[in-house]
């Protein structure tokens, strides 16, 4: 293998002249050296990068398949079934007797002056008109409007069978309207919570329905739960409770205290001890 060497060259030249006609004479030398040049520093490497790729093999879980069909027939059940029957328990009287009395008074008023046609039934309209506003006012002055009722498909196929009968009849009577009670459920927290007795609490803390909800619990059962909102009692007040709410609402029940979502929210759940399999044997 040859090696090639680099060198660098210096000439200097010389040159020596007489001039008799002025009288005087120059001299030039010139010189050639030769050296070799110095090698150049050697270039700094550059730093390589290394990208590793490391492969993490995993092994197939074979119960996926039944899980991810669990969960999706759990969601299946726990979907939320829409009431859109309706009934005349549904229905306000106010509203209907507000609705037909003030239009018959504005008919009636109207055809005696003889600006709407059928002056001749303007004294039956005014009559007629008259007592039946009163009388949806009077009902829309005393109306307890029905509680919001979020029912779950599961819980709604367990019902007729599961539920007892005075869950049945606690369902009915807070969705609908009622008229001359002060709240939901007026009496039976008036026992439960002894209004102004001793060891009781003091009307104005009595909580208040808000709401209801159907539901399954994890062993199949049947379950009403009751959400109450009472901001001037604690939990304590309704858990010392539980065995008045269980023989209240019994026999055939388990009454269960829990916490709501909020602060002043208390949900109280009512649960069935009758099994499907039970009912259906």
């Amino acid at each position: 293998m040859k090696t090639l060497t680099l060198t660098r060259a210096t000439i200097l030249y010389s040159h020596h002249h007489d001039d008799r006609h002025f009288g005087f004479s120059s001299h030039y030398r010139c010189f050639l050296s030769i050296h070799p040049i110095s090698p150049p520093p050697p270039l700094i490497a550059s730093k390589r990068q290394r990208v590793g790729l490391s492969f993490i093999t995993r092994a197939a879980d074979s119960t996926q398949p039944s899980s991810a069909a669990a969960s999706a027939t759990n969601s299946a059940n726990k979907t939320l079934v829409t009431d859109d029957e309706i009934t005349l328990a549904k229905i306000s009287f106010g509203v209907i007797g507000l609705g037909l009395g003030i239009s018959l008074l504005s008919y009636g008023f109207g055809a005696y002056f003889n600006i709407l046609p059928g002056s001749e039934w303007s004294a039956i309209m005014l009559t007629y008109g008259f007592p039946l506003a009163i009388i949806g006012m009077a009902f829309k002055y005393a109306e307890l409007k029905p509680v919001p009722c979020l029912t779950y498909s599961d819980a709604q196929a367990l019902r007729e069978k599961c539920a007892t009968p005075i869950l049945k009849q606690v369902r009915s009577d807070v969705t609908r309207f009622r008229y001359g009670d002060e709240q939901h459920l007026d009496e039976a927290l008036k026992r439960i919570f002894q209004y102004g007795l001793g060891g009781g609490i003091p009307r104005r803390s009595a909580p208040i329905l808000q709401m209801i909800r159907e539901e399954v619990t994890e062993d199949g059962k049947y379950c009403l739960v009751l959400v109450f909102e009472a901001k001037a009692l604690q939990l304590s007040d309704f858990v010392k409770r539980q065995e008045k709410f269980t023989s209240f609402f019994g026999p055939g029940i388990t009454a269960e205290i829990g916490k709501g979502e909020n602060n002043d929210l208390y949900e109280v759940r009512l649960i069935s001890n009758t099994n499907l399999n039970e009912s259906s044997s």
